[in-house]
């Protein structure tokens, strides 16, 4: 996929949040000597030819009070990963679900599974909880708390300095095909139209980012 040289600089503009401003498209449309009319039209249409999988936000929900929050990892046998995947991702305390390939024999584990919590029983008792209705008591897996949040944000697909209309984009390194893969279980991203923001929802809040999300491994939800 080719992007036109307007669409690198309307992603890159997006694609670290938008503005905390009444109107935030409106802003980005000014950088850009465009309209607020045409930059929402293009998102939309960049999102309906599958260009951009996902617009979505990230919420910062230590500040909301979810202060512990666990990794738990899974070793699922690879031929029945899709279906336990799909059914980990259906309930609602999983905010992130994606498979990850194993790097045996130091690593086992091949389906990665976010819960947040208050405090670190209420995430262990609702894993619990999933375990047992799962019956996925023969499953290996272990839960990994966070200790420190470094930082929370989405990925970031083009560097504004090197914007080119070439087919691929160099990202972390590495030639990545400027599309946004979906079916990414995550409760911090939903999937969203541009055409749902309201001056209510980009409020400045600093528990709320906007994001483009890519996932490269399948992700369940």
């Amino acid at each position: 996929m080719t992007l036109e040289l307007l669409d690198q600089q309307l992603i890159a503009s997006i694609q670290d949040g938008l503005p905390l401003t009444g109107k935030p498209f409106a802003h980005i449309a000014k950088q850009l000597g465009l309209s607020e009319d045409y930059v929402l039209h293009r998102l939309q249409q960049l999102k309906d030819n599958g260009t951009i999988k996902r617009l979505g936000v990230i919420v910062r929900h230590r500040e909301l009070g979810f202060k512990a929050n666990a990794m738990v990892v899974w070793d699922i046998p690879d031929n029945n990963i899709a279906e336990i995947a799909q059914r980990i991702a259906s309930f609602d305390c999983v905010t992130l679900c994606y498979q990850r390939p194993r790097r045996l024999p130091e690593w086992p584990y091949n389906l990665f599974s976010m819960i947040h919590g208050k405090d670190r029983a209420s995430v262990l008792e609702r894993l619990a909880e999933l375990v047992e209705v799962l019956e996925l008591q023969d499953i290996k897996h272990t839960p990994l708390f966070s200790t420190k949040r470094y930082k929370q944000r989405g990925a970031r697909y083009i560097d504004p300095s090197i914007i080119t209309t070439s087919t691929d984009q160099r990202v972390n390194g590495s030639n990545v095909p400027l599309s946004l893969i979906s079916n990414h279980c995550h409760s911090e991203s939903p999937l969203v139209s541009p055409a749902l923001f309201s001056d209510k929802t980009i409020a400045s809040d600093h528990r709320i980012k906007f994001t483009l999300a890519l996932e490269k491994s399948p992700a369940y939800g």
